[in-house]
C-alpha cells in the first residue's frame, strides 16, 4: 500500500502505467472487449466500473493532446450514460474526446500499449487514453541531482 496512490491502482498496473512512454495509449475495457484477444498486456479489475479504473489511472497519467481519448460509439450514436461517466473521470470535454465505431475503435485498441479489463457491464463502457507527457520538477529539486550552477550567466 501507498500514501498518496488511489487503492485501485495495484503494483501491477502501476508497472505498467510508469512503463509507457509520451502518446503509449491504454484501454480501459468493459467486460464485454475482447481483452485477451486483442491486449498483448492484459490487466483484470472484474468488481470495478470502467469510468472508477479511469478516474484512477487519470490520477496518475496525464492526456496527451486532443484527442487524448477515445470512447467507442454506441450503435445509434447516442452518448450513453457510462460515456458520460468516462468523459467526467477522464476530465475531458470537447476537442479531447474522440467517438469511433465499435470495430474501428477495435483497430485503434490493438496497438495499445496495455488493456485494463473491468467489469463494467453497461455496453460502450470502453475507453483508449493516449499518455501525455508527465510533469517533473525543477531542474536541481530531485535527489542526487545538480543544483543551479554557481556564478552563471
Amino acid at each position: 500500500m501507498l500514501e498518496g496512490i488511489d487503492p485501485v491502482l495495484t503494483g501491477e498496473l502501476l508497472l505498467h502505467l510508469d512503463a509507457m512512454g509520451h502518446s503509449d495509449s491504454v484501454v480501459v475495457a468493459d467486460a464485454h472487449f475482447p481483452a485477451h484477444r486483442i491486449g498483448a498486456r492484459v490487466v483484470d479489475l472484474p468488481t470495478l466500473a470502467s469510468p472508477r479504473v479511469l478516474a484512477a489511472i487519470r490520477s496518475v497519467v496525464p492526456l496527451d493532446d486532443a484527442p487524448g481519448l477515445d470512447l467507442m460509439e454506441s450503435a445509434d450514436g447516442e452518448v450513453l450514460d457510462v460515456q458520460r461517466e468516462l468523459m467526467a473521470a477522464a476530465g475531458a470535454s470537447g476537442d479531447d474526446v474522440r467517438f469511433v465505431e465499435r470495430f474501428a475503435f477495435y483497430d485503434e485498441a490493438a496497438p495499445a500499449y496495455l488493456v485494463v479489463r473491468t467489469g463494467e457491464t453497461r455496453k460502450y463502457g470502453n475507453a483508449i487514453l493516449r499518455k501525455g507527457v508527465v510533469g517533473h520538477p525543477a531542474a536541481g529539486s530531485l535527489p542526487g541531482a545538480p543544483g543551479p550552477a554557481a556564478g552563471g550567466s
